[in-house]
């Protein structure tokens, strides 16, 4: 007989009730079949086929306290480096048999601890976390009810939490000196708020390449967002002021605030690099392809993800007690003619 579409009421007790045994048989067929005769599996599975059941998979796996899950929050899903970083994770997770709920606070605290409570209800086994602000006390709680956790992109402060991090007072400098290399003296840096701790740590590293180059000055400009709207608005700002009032090279905190103020120069007639020099922070798959080859410093994005969930997946095998880890990867300057022209 053909298999009827499934019903949502279908139960065990629909198979049990078809089949002509116990709902517990059921159970045995599904979850122990060598303690049930071939015979009965078979009449069990036939009536499973008959009536379109699907077993709910995951209300087993929760009511054995477990989902066989993790969640992963990002910082923003816009932006492609955590795209990449998220391929990782996945790549490392289904590896081992196990999905990936993913979940974008986009900069906003208020939204990753709402994305930190649904992930608490749902019993997953273990979250990677790209933090927004401090999110310690709130990580600690999942802890004490047997979470695993592990921070991404974010050098841990404590040796509670293992992460996976890289460098990004190196980068900051990185980014600067080779604008200093090159003859800029007036270096602007776009941001978000330096509350999100990569901001501040690149910030932190432009000031210390100006701190060692005579001549040379450092403007912060914060911005609404890591991300294309408000880098354009900025960039329309930089193009609408007199020649000499502009800075000769900014340093952007991401890539896509470095796209968006490429093309505000672009439709404004100011020239990279010859009128400005631009530098961008991930190497993300767009700026070598932009209209100017975009100069940017390289995170191991995807190899982050996977390292994480690595880490994360051997917590959670081997219980909260074992050794934490903290794994920085070193960025790498990637010039191109955005600086180079």
């Amino acid at each position: 007989m053909a298999a009827q579409h499934p019903h949502p009421a279908t139960s065990l007790r629909d198979v049990a009730a078809r089949a002509g045994v116990s709902v517990g048989t059921v159970s045995n067929v599904l979850n122990h079949p060598t303690k049930v005769s071939a015979q009965t599996a078979e009449r069990v599975f036939a009536a499973i086929e008959e009536l379109g059941f699907v077993r709910n998979e995951a209300a087993r796996q929760l009511r054995q306290g477990r989902s066989r899950s993790v969640g992963l929050i990002v910082l923003d899903i816009r932006n492609p480096f955590f795209t990449d970083v998220a391929q990782g994770v996945e790549d490392e997770v289904t590896a081992r048999l196990r999905s990936v709920l993913l979940a974008n606070c986009a900069e906003d605290a208020a939204r990753e601890s709402a994305y930190l409570d649904l992930f608490e209800e749902q019993r997953v086994d273990g979250v990677l976390i790209s933090p927004v602000g401090d999110v310690l006390d709130r990580l600690d709680r999942l802890r004490s009810r047997g979470m695993a956790v592990v921070l991404v992109d974010r050098l841990a402060s404590t040796e509670s939490y293992s992460s996976v991090s890289v460098d990004d007072v190196l980068g900051g400098r990185l980014a600067v000196a080779h604008l200093l290399e090159t003859g800029r003296r007036r270096i602007l840096f776009v941001g978000a708020s330096t509350e999100i701790e990569q901001v501040r740590d690149r910030l932190e590293g432009a000031r210390q390449a100006v701190a060692e180059c005579a001549g040379a000055t450092l403007e912060y400009r914060e911005i609404a967002g890591m991300h294309l709207e408000p880098a354009l608005a900025e960039g329309q700002r930089i193009v609408a002021l007199p020649p000499d009032e502009r800075p000769d090279a900014v340093f952007a905190a991401n890539d896509l605030i470095a796209i968006g103020m490429l093309q505000a120069f672009t439709l404004g007639g100011v020239s990279t690099p010859q009128d400005v020099a631009l530098i961008g922070y991930d190497d993300i798959e767009y700026a070598a392809a932009a209209a100017i080859p975009l100069s940017s410093i390289r995170q191991p994005s995807r190899e982050m993800g996977r390292r994480a969930a690595e880490m994360l997946l051997a917590e959670i095998e081997s219980g909260s007690d074992g050794e934490r880890q903290h794994i920085v990867f070193e960025p790498e300057l990637v010039a191109r003619a955005s600086t180079l022209g």
